[in-house]
């Protein structure tokens, strides 16, 4: 390990994503350390970056100029402890939700942390992270980060860090909904005499195609649905049964509900 290694603690989902992006941009397996207490998710690390993943936490820490957190919240501060005589000179990246920078300073007994909300998509580098800096972070340090995060899709960052609370119920839980809806128009398609692998192959297309239009087009969303909807049309017969239901209030209400659950993980 050198002093500008990387150390991870946790080794899931987020963390295999932020590792492949450096992996693939020229970092060096030992310029990245992972701890880890799964012996499975150590061996699939292993497998997959060349790495020499730690069961626990050692002095090997120390030598990591930033260390993400990476660990479910719950787990955190049973995670910090061990770790907390390392890492008071690095900079600390948490990709925990809800778990507030305050927190992960009081912990890491480092003020320089970021908080940042990834999602999944961000595995197949489709991903985007809302992103919020403590004073102490350097404009250098933020750049740091911004890099990290390239590999795995967009980064935006908010002024605020309870606006990353909003991010969390947008983007963080965002793409369970979108699998939400999409679970939904495959069965209706089975339900209308397609089979299960064409209304599904229809679903993802139509899905990942208007997603793909609503980027690139200067309309609103609310423009782009008028398109669609032809008074008396299938589309508008569609909507008027959506609307009739309340389904955009109740969908608006969810998100309103995720963020309330990110409040509440934060404040423990």
């Amino acid at each position: 390990m050198s002093s500008n290694s990387i150390a991870f603690i946790g080794g899931g989902n987020m963390a295999s994503a932020l590792i492949g992006g450096l992996v693939r941009g020229g970092r060096a397996p030992q310029h990245i350390l992972v701890v880890e207490p799964f012996e499975a998710q150590r061996d699939k690390l292993a497998q997959a970056f060349g790495l020499a993943p730690l069961a626990a936490a050692d002095a090997r820490l120390a030598a990591a100029s930033t260390v993400v957190w990476a660990v479910k919240p719950q787990l955190f501060a049973e995670a910090a402890a061990p770790c907390a005589p390392y890492v008071g000179g690095a900079l600390q990246l948490s990709v925990m939700a809800g778990i507030r920078s305050s927190a992960v300073q009081l912990a890491s007994g480092s003020a320089r942390v970021v908080r940042a909300m990834p999602n999944t998509p961000a595995l197949i580098g489709q991903g985007i992270a809302g992103l919020h800096a403590r004073d102490a972070v350097t404009a250098a340090e933020r750049a740091e980060v911004e890099a990290l995060f390239a590999p795995t899709g967009q980064s935006l960052w908010v002024a605020h860090e309870d606006d990353l609370d909003a991010v969390t119920a947008l983007s963080g839980s965002g793409p369970a909904y979108v699998f939400y809806f999409i679970e939904a128009m495959v069965q209706a398609g089975a339900e209308m005499g397609l089979d299960t692998a064409q209304a599904r192959r229809l679903a993802q297309a139509t899905f990942a195609g208007a997603a793909a239009l609503a980027q690139a087009s200067p309309l609103t969303p609310a423009e782009l649905r008028a398109q669609v909807t032809s008074k008396g049309g299938t589309t508008h017969a569609a909507i008027t049964s959506l609307e009739a239901q309340d389904v955009k209030a109740a969908f608006v209400r969810a998100l309103h509900a995720a963020r309330d659950r990110a409040a509440e993980l934060g404040r423990g």
